[in-house]
C-alpha cells in the first residue's frame, strides 16, 4: 500500500472522512492551508467543520469548537495590539529578555513568550493564541521553582509570560491566566504569520539542567496519521488528557484531539479518585496519561469506568505495570516511546505488551528504528545498541546553541539503548549513560528495577551505580514499600539472586518513603 494509500484507510478507519454539511469541508480544509498544521491551524479547522462540538471541559465548565476560536482569536488581536494594557504587569525594570516592554508593539512573530499554566482553559487559550500570532511559545514546567522560573525567563529571553495566579514570575512582562477577560479587544483581522513559531518544550532534566527543544509544527497531515496508525482513537472522541500539557505528550495528546475534533477533557491536578469521577461524569472514551498515573490508580483501588484507550508515555513502564493495569481494566492499554526530541519511535499495543510487558513496540507507519554500534553500523536483531529514530516530528535543535543530538543518515539518537527482537518489537534496555559497568559486567539498572517490581510489598524501586573501589561500580537499590510491608534488604537480595544473576544484585539497599520524581513522573536519579 503506497503512503498516500494507507493514510486515507487511517483516516477512514478513525472517522475523519464522514461526510459533512457541503459548505463545512472546504471552510475546515481552507483554514489548514491558510494557518497550517499547528495548533491554532488545527483548532480553526475544527471549529470550521464542527463548531457546535464541545472542545474543552474543564472544572470551569465547557466551550464549544466555536467558542474556544471565538476566545483564542480575541486573546490574539489583544496581544498583537500591545502588551501596555491594563491586565498586562511590566517587569520592575521596564525590560524583557533585554527588549522594552510598555508602549510598544505586542506579540507577534518571533517573539518569544512563556506559558506556566496547569491543565486548564488557561493553557490551551494561551498556546492557541500565541501560534496563529507566529510567537515562540516556551512551555513552562509548573513543578519550577521561583529561581528555575527566573532562569528561563533570563535564558530564552521572554518578552511576556502567561501564568497561573499561583506562580510567581520576574524578570518580563506577566499576564495572569486569570485576566484574559479584562483583556480589550481591539478587533480587526489575524492574517497568518509568514512562518509558524515553534514549540519550545523543555527536557525533563532528570539527568542535568533541562534543555529547550525547538519542536516544529506538523508539515501535514502526517503525523497525526502515524499516531492514528497504532492508537485507535476516534474523531468525536471523549479525551481525558491527564498528562501535564507542557510535557511533550500532553501537548501532542492536545494537538491530536484537535485533529480528531475530539472533546478534551482537563483537570489541573491529578489524583486518583477525581480523576476516576471526571472520567465517569464527562463519559470519556480515552485517557492520556504518563506511567506513574497509572500505578498509583492501582495503588488507591481506583478504575477507570468505560474507557477503550489509555494511552501512555514520558517514562519507562517499570515491572509487570501494564500486565497487572490490563487485568484490571482490560486490554486498552497503548504505551508510545519517544522523547523530545525524536517525538515518538514506536508505541505498543495491548496484545504486544501482554506477550512481552517491557516492550516498547513497533514503529508507526513512516517512522524508522535502527539500532546502531558503537562503529555506527547495525546491529543484528537481539543485541543491544544504541537507538536511533527518523519521522516527520524530529526536534529542530535545543535553544541557545546548546549543542544537538548524533545523528546518523537522517535518524536522530535517543540516548537510550535497545534491543529489535526478530519480529521487529522493541524493548529498551536504558539509558546509555545509566549502563554499570561491574566487575567488567554491563548490567542495566532498568532491568533489575522490573524484577524488584515484583517482590510483593515492593510500590516502586530506582536502581542506580555507585563508584565501587573493586568492581568500578556497584548496584544501590532505592526502594518504597506498600503501607504495612515488611521487606528487608535481604529480601531485596535475595529476589534478584533467585530471578537474575549474581552480578546484577544490588550490595547497597536503601528504604525511603518516596521516590524524587519530575512533574511528569520521571525519577530524578541524580538526587538519589
Amino acid at each position: 500500500m503506497t503512503p498516500a494509500a494507507h493514510a486515507v484507510v487511517t483516516l477512514a478507519r478513525r472517522g475523519l472522512l464522514t461526510p459533512a454539511a457541503p459548505h463545512r469541508v472546504p471552510a475546515q480544509i481552507g483554514a489548514l492551508r491558510r494557518w497550517g498544521y499547528g495548533l491554532g491551524g488545527s483548532l480553526l479547522s475544527a471549529a470550521a467543520r464542527s463548531p457546535s462540538r464541545v472542545a474543552l471541559a474543564d472544572p470551569a465548565g465547557t466551550l464549544t469548537y466555536a467558542e474556544v476560536r471565538d476566545q483564542a482569536l480575541r486573546l490574539a488581536r489583544s496581544l498583537r495590539q500591545t502588551t501596555d494594557l491594563p491586565a498586562v504587569q511590566a517587569a520592575a525594570d521596564g525590560q524583557a529578555g533585554g527588549a522594552a516592554v510598555g508602549g510598544g508593539a505586542g506579540i507577534g512573530p518571533g517573539d518569544r513568550v512563556g506559558v506556566l499554566c496547569r491543565n486548564h482553559r488557561g493553557f490551551v487559550l494561551s498556546a492557541v493564541a500565541l501560534s496563529l500570532l507566529g510567537a515562540d511559545v516556551v512551555l513552562i514546567n509548573t513543578a519550577f521553582s521561583a529561581a528555575q522560573i527566573a532562569a528561563v525567563v533570563r535564558d530564552h529571553g521572554l518578552r511576556l509570560v502567561v501564568h497561573d495566579p499561583e506562580f510567581s514570575v520576574s524578570g518580563t512582562a506577566t499576564l495572569s491566566s486569570a485576566g484574559f477577560e479584562a483583556l480589550p479587544d481591539p478587533g480587526g483581522p489575524l492574517t497568518p504569520p509568514r512562518r509558524p513559531g515553534p514549540t519550545v518544550v523543555l527536557t525533563s532534566g532528570t539527568t542535568g539542567t533541562p534543555k529547550g527543544a525547538r519542536r516544529p509544527n506538523p508539515a501535514g497531515l502526517g503525523p497525526l496519521v502515524s499516531i492514528l496508525d497504532r492508537i485507535p482513537v476516534q474523531a468525536g472522541d471523549r479525551l481525558m488528557i491527564a498528562a501535564p500539557l507542557f510535557h511533550t505528550w500532553g501537548y501532542a495528546a492536545l494537538q491530536l484531539a484537535f485533529g480528531l475534533r475530539a472533546s478534551v477533557v482537563l483537570t489541573p491536578r491529578f489524583a486518583p479518585e477525581s480523576l476516576v469521577d471526571t472520567v465517569r461524569t464527562h463519559r470519556c472514551t480515552g485517557v492520556f496519561a504518563v506511567p506513574v498515573m497509572l500505578s498509583r490508580l492501582l495503588d488507591a483501588g481506583a478504575v477507570l469506568p468505560g474507557v477503550r484507550v489509555v494511552a501512555v508515555s514520558g517514562s519507562a513502564l517499570p515491572g509487570d505495570l501494564a500486565t497487572r493495569f490490563m487485568d484490571t481494566h482490560g486490554d486498552v492499554l497503548y504505551n508510545l516511546y519517544g522523547s523530545t526530541e525524536v517525538s515518538w519511535a514506536s508505541v505498543a499495543t495491548p496484545a504486544e505488551l501482554r506477550r512481552s510487558p517491557a516492550t516498547a513496540g513497533r514503529p508507526p507507519r513512516g517512522t524508522r528504528v535502527m539500532i546502531l554500534g558503537a562503529d555506527g553500523s547495525p546491529v543484528p536483531p537481539g543485541t543491544v545498541g544504541r537507538i536511533f529514530v527518523g519521522n516527520d516530528m524530529l526536534f529542530e535543535g535545543y535553544a541557545g546553541d546548546l549543542g544537538g543530538v548524533e545523528s546518523r543518515d537522517g535518524l536522530l539518537a535517543t540516548g537510550d539503548l535497545g534491543v529489535l527482537d526478530a519480529s521487529g518489537l522493541l524493548t529498551v534496555s536504558g539509558r546509555a549513560d545509566d549502563m554499570v559497568v561491574s566487575g567488567g559486567e554491563n548490567v542495566f539498572p532498568s532491568a533489575v528495577e522490573d524484577l524488584l517490581a515484583t517482590l510483593p510489598g515492593v510500590r516502586e524501586v530506582a536502581v542506580v551505580g555507585v563508584p565501587d573501589p573493586t568492581f568500578g561500580q556497584r548496584l544501590a537499590a532505592h526502594v518504597v514499600c506498600h503501607a504495612g510491608a515488611s521487606v528487608s534488604a535481604d529480601d531485596v537480595r535475595e529476589h534478584v539472586r533467585r530471578h537474575g544473576a549474581a552480578f546484577a544484585v544490588p550490595r547497597d539497599v536503601r528504604f525511603l518513603a518516596a521516590l524524587p520524581r519530575t512533574a511528569t513522573g520521571k525519577v530524578i536519579k541524580r538526587a538519589l
